[in-house]
């Protein structure tokens, strides 16, 4: 599966409970609008980045 429109985290935090209920894989996400802005996908930092874990 592949989220597109993921520039947010508003509506990010219910990708992993549907990718988990539905056992779906999420293997890129797409976070603008340009080729470019289409990203393989890491569960870790994306679950970091809505709970702002990491130092930046």
């Amino acid at each position: 599966m592949a989220i597109t429109k993921l520039d947010g985290t508003a509506k990010g935090g219910v990708v992993l409970a549907i990718a988990d209920q539905f056992k779906i894989p999420v293997k890129f996400i797409g976070v603008g609008e340009k080729a470019e802005d289409l990203l393989v996908f890491d569960k870790h930092e994306f679950v970091d980045s809505l709970f702002c874990l990491k130092e930046q």
